[in-house]
Order: structure tokens, then sequence, then C-alpha cells
């Protein structure tokens, strides 16, 4: 007879939903303690990104590949100047490409060991970029794992111009800090061109469905020094303690 653990028909079933579940969090849980992930910056994006070949003569929208690269190269030198190897930020992203890719090329520049991919199973356009280590890499199945795991090590976010799964992932990040689930925690919008209009803040707080506070906490951000020095700076804030 097969032992219930062992058995693949029984795992992968409706009923055992909620073993697959407990797996998500345990499994990343000791590799995250094991490689001394504690804190790590998110970087949120477009998987579609690419790095831009601008025609002579014409105007073209910001190469965002090339400013999250240079942007997460960066925070990766200052973090491996100024921190002792257990207190370093890591680079964390969706683990797939565009932005996601491109932060971590920039983080390869100084230490690809900073590099920390949440990748997920998805039919299209997902998939681990070549600047993740594979014992870096983390696979879910279940999007509210993933984002569990992304908050648990964030201590700072920077959005780049993205889709539904971008907006998805800001939005989660916003209101678990709103709430109280989460701390405060610096959070950057890179590229006004790409949010002006896309997000009318400033009626939330007209209509009292937001708080003005909650507004001026986040940060617009047009350029590398921009984003970085918002970054550093909220990160020197003193921090209050994690909800569990």
């Amino acid at each position: 007879m097969t032992k219930a653990y062992k058995n693949q028909e029984f795992l992968l079933s409706d009923e055992a939903r909620g073993v697959r579940m407990l797996c998500e969090y345990l499994e990343p849980k000791q590799r995250l303690e094991a490689a001394g992930v504690k804190r790590a910056i998110i970087l949120f994006g477009s998987a579609r990104t690419r790095r831009l070949q601008p025609a002579p003569g014409k105007t073209s929208t910001p190469d965002y590949y090339a400013l999250a690269a240079d942007l997460a190269e960066r925070f990766a030198r200052w973090t491996t100047d100024n921190h002792e190897g257990d207190e370093r930020y890591f680079l964390v992203t969706g683990g797939g490409p565009g932005i996601m890719e491109a932060g971590h090329e920039g983080g390869a520049r100084v230490d690809r060991n900073l590099n920390i991919g949440f990748n997920i199973s998805l039919p299209f356009e997902q998939h681990v970029n070549p600047f993740v280590k594979e014992d870096h890499s983390y696979e879910f199945h279940y999007f509210f794992m993933r984002k569990f795991w992304f908050m648990n090590v964030a201590e700072a976010f920077v959005v780049f111009p993205g889709g539904f799964g971008t907006l998805d992932e800001l939005f989660e990040a916003l209101t678990l800090t709103q709430t109280g689930k989460a701390r405060p925690m610096p959070v950057v919008l890179f590229g006004k061109e790409f949010w002006d209009g896309l997000v009318n803040f400033e009626r939330l707080v007209e209509r009292g469905l937001v708080s003005r506070a909650d507004v001026d906490s986040l940060v617009m951000a047009e350029t590398v020094d921009e984003a970085f020095e918002a970054i550093v700076s909220g990160l020197a804030q003193p921090k209050r303690p994690r909800r569990t």
C-alpha cells in the first residue's frame, strides 16, 4: 500500500489543496531562512517590458528596462557597501522576464546572490530569468501564497509600469499597510508619464475614500537618483514591529 504522503494522486486532488497551500508556506520559509533572506526591496513591473532600441531623431517612452537595471544595481551596491551579510537587502521580484529580469540583471552586476525570484506558474509570459540562481528561485502555484512571501520579506517597493498583475500587487501592498496588517514602508511609483492619469489618487482623497496620509506616502520618481533616495531615506525611518 502507498502511504498517504507519497500518494501523488491524492496530493494533487481537490481534497489535498490545503496540504499544497501549507507546502507553499513551509518550503519557502525553510529555504528563505537558510539563505538569510530577512528583508528585501521588491521590484514590480511588467513582464512584457523590453530594453528599448530608440530610433535616431525620435522621442520614445523612457527605457524602463534600463532604468530598472540601473536602480537595482544601485541598491545592490548600497547594501553591499553598508550592511553585513545577514543584514543586507535582497532584490526580490516575480522572477520572470521584463522588469523582473532587468532588476536582477542590475543586481547581478554587483552580487548575483542578492537576487531572489518568486516565480509563478502561468501558461504564458512567466519563466525564471537567467540572473536568478537556481537555489534562489521559488516556484509558486497560488498567487496568494506568493503575495504572502512578498509582504513577509518586504521593506520597500518600487513599482514600474505594468498591467493587471503589477496593479494587483501594488494595491495589495497599499491595502495591507493602510489596514495595519503590514507596517508602513516606502513605496515608489517609477515613471510619472505612466502613472499620471492612470490612477487618480487625488480623487480618492477628495471623495473621502482614503486619507491624505495614504496618498502622501506614495513617491513618484522619474530618475534612478530620485527613486534611490526615496527608498533609502524611507528605510532609515524608525520602524514599527511587524504584525503576525
